[in-house]
């Protein structure tokens, strides 16, 4: 069983449906002839992530057999991916599905038709690019590039028309389609970023100011990209873990006698599959603003609603349902030894923390989007999403840039009982949380052994913090929290003016008590939440 068996014509398909294999349900061929002719969708950045969940999504509403275009997929930055995930395999790919239940779904995504490296130095391919965005059946082009890919500098808009940065090149390819009789399009963020729609448009927009400031576009060119009749930049929340092909799913699909199993790294380090593996669980809630039409996502389970409701759920996710408790769950985790996300939560002592700071203490003050439920939401992270056992993820990797989370993902729900005057004693899991920040800094696990935090920009400041205090010594000078908790920068307030404070340094002297404080701290406030 191959994936270059089912465009041969040597796929035995009773063969894989019996081993539960779903295949795609249209015709291949017809969709990709149809798709190179009258193209709508171009997508930037073919990790991963993007096969797993635009491309998935796609591929289903395909298979309802109420659409017929694919999406063309264009990689900007390890040109690798192409050669080695996508030519080989006919630009088919397998999305497994990773099940809470430690079962596996298995789906042959067959919605990429073309794969292109986005670079003039292909030129072929670049080429073929340029025809795609002067087409006016385009309706949409979006990203899963990460956050850093929407970066520019001062070098790179020197360059002039020939830019090496993404954006640069989105800039130049939508050049081209303003040549093209300033045809509209929708440039869509998919990546996991607040407000990823402005992440788009503020790169974009630094390109064609350079250029049109340099006299190398008229200023028409940036007057068209400003036109929300023709070009417009809607905001997104995704959701959804897609973490490197895992050694189990590789011998699970090795077991159904699939071949193409094996692990691809590329000499910039990308980690990918012929396969890939993600939860189960997954959200795409997309601004419904398009000037030209879309593909109908919403038959794949993509939600589309207004700005302000993106930016709703936006705040549901991370004030209330998901970041915080990975936050809270890093912290002590870390401390506690543990190295699996999963693990913790046979962990009674911290389900039950993050339980309560979701239901009992942040859920008060969250504002309902509407098209998710916000109790539905935290209960598919409680009970089927950070339990699967498929999930290597690891509270040393959530820990990472803590500093910087704090302010949304704990700062926010404290600011919003400030201000709506509401009884700040029902808060007492979130400052434990936050003294057990205090405690972490010190790198010490609660058995007394020492553990290395993980990186961040502020760690060694905030340690010179602490670094006065003593872990099983009473009597100390405990001054130094002052000048931690005051901190607005790290914790989105100063904690002492909220009220919250003093509470904070109580726990922090019962969490430093000694070896086993940090378990006994945890488990005497939870059990009294």
């Amino acid at each position: 069983m191959k994936l270059g068996d089912i465009l041969s014509g040597h796929c035995n398909a009773a063969e894989w449906e019996a081993k539960g294999y779903v295949l795609p349900k249209y015709d291949i061929k017809a969709l990709r002839e149809k798709t190179a002719k009258e193209p709508t969708w171009v997508h930037f950045g073919g990790g991963n992530i993007f096969r797993a969940f635009p491309a998935a999504i796609l591929n289903e509403a395909l298979n309802k057999g109420q659409y017929d275009r694919g999406v063309i997929v264009a990689e900007t930055f390890d040109f690798e991916v192409i050669d080695k995930a996508y030519k080989p395999y006919d630009n088919l790919s397998l999305a497994v599905s990773l099940c809470s239940d430690g079962n596996i779904g298995k789906t042959v995504i067959a919605s990429v038709t073309e794969a292109l490296k986005a670079d003039p130095q292909f030129p072929e391919d670049w080429n073929r690019l340029v025809q795609v965005f002067r087409a006016p059946s385009l309706q949409m082009i979006s990203f899963t590039i990460t956050e850093k890919g929407y970066s520019f500098n001062e070098a790179d808009l020197a360059r002039g028309l020939n830019p090496a940065f993404a954006m640069g090149k989105v800039c130049a390819l939508l050049f081209e389609r303003y040549q093209a009789g300033q045809l509209p399009l929708t440039v869509q963020s998919m990546d996991n970023c607040s407000h990823n729609g402005d992440k788009v448009k503020n790169g974009v927009f630094a390109y064609a100011e350079r250029w049109v400031a340099d006299g190398l576009v008229p200023a028409a060119f940036l007057a068209y990209l400003k036109d929300e009749t023709k070009i417009t930049f809607p905001w997104s929340m995704i959701d959804k873990i897609t973490p490197r092909p895992h050694q189990k799913v590789k011998e699970l699909l090795a077991a159904d006698g699939f071949e193409d199993n094996n692990y691809i790294e590329t000499e910039k380090h990308t980690f990918t599959a012929p396969f890939v593996n993600a939860e189960e669980v997954q959200y795409l809630v997309i601004e419904d603003h398009y000037t030209n039409g879309r593909p109908p996502l919403d038959l794949g389970g993509a939600l589309y609603t207004t700005r302000e409701t993106v930016d709703k759920v936006e705040t549901m996710k991370v004030t209330t349902c998901l970041n915080p408790l990975h936050t809270a769950m890093s912290i002590y985790g870390c401390m506690l030894g543990y190295t699996l996300i999963s693990a913790e939560m046979a962990d009674e002592d911290l389900r039950a923390f993050i339980q309560k700071i979701g239901y009992m203490e942040a859920m008060p003050v969250v504002v309902d989007p509407g098209v998710l439920n916000p109790y539905e939401f935290i209960g598919a992270v409680i009970n089927r999403r950070l339990p699967n056992p498929f999930m290597p993820d690891a509270p040393q990797r959530i820990a990472m840039d803590t500093s910087q989370k704090l302010p949304i993902r704990f700062g926010e729900t404290i600011k919003k009982y400030v201000a709506r005057g509401l009884d700040m004693s029902n808060l007492v899991l979130i400052p434990l949380t936050l003294a057990g920040y205090a405690r972490y800094l010190k790198g010490i696990k609660d058995d007394g052994t020492p553990f290395e935090p993980s990186p961040d920009p502020m760690l060694a400041e905030l340690q010179a913090i602490v670094a006065p205090l003593q872990i099983g010594v009473a009597n100390q000078d405990w001054s130094c929290l002052k000048a931690l908790y005051s901190r607005a920068d790290v914790f989105g307030l100063n904690l002492y003016e909220a009220g919250l404070g003093e509470r904070i340094e109580g726990m922090v002297r019962e969490l430093f008590a000694g070896p086993g404080a940090v378990r006994k701290t945890l488990h005497k406030y939870t059990v009294a939440r």
